[in-house]
């Protein structure tokens, strides 16, 4: 199982601490050539707008987007959650999506990086205790359309994940909490495809 962590910008090395200790080969994603040739892809959290205008100046944008429609498993974590939305609140100047998760999501829906906060989550589809959760200048999901469900929420109900078939996007960050049920939940998928 070869999986990708997209890296352009952002927390590439947590990701990679986690999968690899899961058992994963894991391979970093530049170019398209490098994607084409991962079962599973990791959008870890970052700057979107970096990310995206990166993605576009490599070439990868559409590939990304046309691999995610195919059926690409794919994790995204806080940017990454921004970049599968298939629409985004709060976008930069010209700010792009790779797509795949019918939600609305808007960036730095907590405020500025002052404002970050962890705090622990009942998730109904992960067994064992909660998971504690990391939000840092971190996006909302504030409306899921019908091909999508939420598996996260923070206590007032607020969306902070949810799952499209092979698609998984989270607005925290669980690399950062120690937490790998999410990662082995992505990691099934692949096995599964």
């Amino acid at each position: 199982m070869r999986i990708g962590i997209l890296a352009l910008q952002g927390d590439v090395r947590e990701h990679r601490r986690v999968l690899t200790a899961l058992g994963a080969q894991v391979e970093t994603v530049r170019r398209p050539a490098e994607l084409a040739a991962v079962d599973g892809l990791v959008i870890p959290g970052g700057e979107s707008t970096v990310i995206d205008r990166l993605a576009r100046l490599s070439g990868l944008h559409e590939p990304l987007r046309a691999a995610i429609a195919g059926g690409l498993p794919v994790l995204g974590t806080c940017a990454g959650l921004i970049q599968l939305a298939e629409r985004l609140r709060d976008g930069g100047p010209g700010q792009e999506t790779f797509g795949g998760l019918d939600a609305t999501v808007r960036r730095n829906a907590f405020g500025r990086q002052t404002e970050s906060f962890e705090t622990d989550l009942v998730v109904p589809d992960l067994e064992g205790p909660p998971v504690r959760a990391v939000f840092i200048r971190a996006p909302l999901i504030e409306e899921l359309g019908p091909a999508a469900r939420a598996v996260a929420t923070l206590p007032d109900g607020r969306i902070v994940g949810a799952r499209q078939g092979a698609v998984l996007g989270l607005a925290f960050h669980p690399e950062s909490a120690g937490e790998t049920r999410f990662h082995e939940l992505f990691l099934e998928s692949v096995r599964r495809r």
